[in-house]
């Protein structure tokens, strides 16, 4: 019998993100092998199923539709053999205080690095000041966890060079493959003429709009490129993205929040995936695009500079280099045929699955 894990996150449903989808998705894997996993997580307008169970919040001022949790641990968690916090503050912090109490070990994930979280919390210097501040105290939660589980060997390097003591496990997120596949022609051609998008090659990205995901840069390479622009997705940098793009020659189109049902048929139509930000811990999206066929052209810097293998799932360029992006995405346009078999054949490897075989193994080695 796997052991009862309960996982603490300070974002979960409805809000969509790579942190809800990981947690949704472990849950529903360790559930089908028999294991308990209880979610905690901050009170929101979804409806709580069977094992989730909210705690009192408030919105959170930065970020519409994100909710802070109060530090609560509630009642009817059961007998408990670990307990796994996805964040390391509010919630995090009831996560340490229950295991503390039980005597249980603490599995902590590092999901998100504390610039995403500066750039919401303040601007110009002000942000390198709270940056400095979170990491600390990063450090200092994660350094009291029995095991810290990353997404990538980029980001357990990056962990180390903050001083982060404790045992590091890398554990991807994976890919829900079920979902994440290649569409048929028919199922393209529908999700174009859903979106008024025309006939021609298509390069877009989806996924949180924050300005620390450095998306100006696919307007920078959108110039001269023989290809319709598409973003999906919404957030804080969406208005000046679309201001930006009206005064372009180059033909952008903005989607908006895209349900995740259509999410296989928008990178599948998609010819080229670009992802130029440098903050990911993995860069999920680039995955799920993968599994689709879809190639990738990601900045060479954050997890990416593994995620994306070059040449074989798609290429890199150095981060700022507007010319090599453009580049990096006629090329894999010229190559997509190729690229896509190849991106086709790493379905296997990062299928979710194998991620919770991986994270089975660590918390086997705790409790």
């Amino acid at each position: 019998m796997p052991p009862a894990v309960a996982a603490f996150t300070d974002t979960f449903l409805p809000t969509v993100n790579g942190v809800t989808y990981t947690v949704e998705s472990w849950r529903d894997r360790w559930v089908r092998r028999g294991g308990r996993m209880p979610v905690v997580y901050p009170d929101s307008p979804h409806d709580p199923g069977e094992g989730e169970f909210p705690v009192r919040s408030l919105t959170f001022p930065f970020y519409e539709g994100f909710y802070a949790g109060l530090p609560t641990v509630p009642s009817g968690l059961g007998d408990l053999d670990a307990v796994h916090a996805h964040t390391p503050f509010s919630l995090g912090l009831a996560a340490r205080r229950l295991a503390r109490k039980r005597d249980l070990p603490l599995v902590a994930s590092y999901h998100t690095p504390t610039a995403e979280y500066a750039d919401y919390l303040a601007k110009g210097p002000l942000a390198s000041v709270v940056e400095s501040v979170a990491g600390r105290y990063e450090r200092w939660y994660l350094n009291r966890a029995d095991a810290v589980v990353v997404p990538s060997a980029p980001t357990r390097d990056h962990l180390r060079e903050l001083g982060v003591e404790a045992p590091v496990e890398v554990v991807p997120n994976g890919v829900d493959t079920e979902r994440f596949a290649p569409v048929g022609e028919d199922e393209r051609a529908a999700f174009r003429e859903r979106h008024g998008l025309p006939e021609g090659p298509l390069v877009g990205y989806t996924g949180r709009h924050g300005y620390e995901k450095d998306l100006d840069a696919i307007l920078d390479a959108a110039t001269g490129l023989d290809a319709t622009v598409v973003f999906g997705g919404d957030g804080p940098a969406r208005s000046g993205l679309e201001a930006r793009a009206e005064g372009m020659a180059a033909d952008v189109r903005f989607l908006g929040f895209l349900d995740r049902e259509e999410l296989p048929a928008f990178y599948a139509t998609l010819d080229v995936f670009a992802f130029p930000s440098p903050v990911e811990t993995q860069g999920l999206v680039a995955l799920e695009a993968n599994a689709c066929g879809t190639p990738v052209v990601g900045v060479d810097a954050g997890a990416l500079a593994e995620t994306v293998v070059e040449g074989e799932t798609g290429y890199h360029y150095p981060r700022g280099d507007t010319d090599a992006f453009r580049a990096g995405i006629e090329r894999a346009l010229d190559e997509r045929e190729r690229l896509r078999e190849s991106c086709l054949a790493t379905r296997e490897d990062v299928a979710m699955e194998a991620a919770v075989d991986t994270l089975a193994a660590v918390y086997e080695k705790v409790v």
